[in-house]
């Protein structure tokens, strides 16, 4: 018997460390959103926000200059996965951070908005990921 084994859908794009990467990448999200019919979903908003605060800090903190990011999506019906890899060190924490201060809250909004995410070491630097579960899947 040949059975064919379905995976999950899965998108990558890699993306200069630049800043309008940014935008860049928040637009590869919602058109693969959108492509897995994923577009009025309730949570693609904070999935947006939460794509754009990653791919903001391997920007500025975890891509070395010359070097890539690699945005990458899986949906397996039930769970939205998304990672940032970036081929920087440390260990990206969440901290509360001043209120009027301009940056150091991204990854406080990411706690807020996804429902669980974390860090990967990699070979050469680390995926920072975060996960979106649907009651509807």
């Amino acid at each position: 018997m040949n059975e064919t084994i379905q995976l999950p859908p899965l998108r990558q794009r890699f993306f200069r460390r630049e800043r309008r990467s940014v935008p860049r990448a928040r637009g590869f999200a919602d058109e693969t959103l959108t492509g897995w019919g994923l577009a009025g979903w309730e949570r693609t908003e904070d999935v947006l926000l939460c794509v754009s605060e990653l791919v903001t800090n391997a920007v500025l903190h975890g891509v070395p200059p010359g070097r890539q990011l690699l945005v990458f999506l899986r949906w397996d019906g039930r769970v939205l996965r998304v990672e940032v890899h970036d081929s920087g060190g440390g260990e990206p924490r969440a901290t509360a951070g001043e209120t009027c201060a301009e940056g150091g809250r991204g990854l406080l909004l990411v706690t807020l908005l996804s429902d669980k995410w974390g860090v990967r070491q990699r070979e050469l630097g680390k995926a920072v990921w975060c996960e979106f579960g649907s009651d509807s899947g």
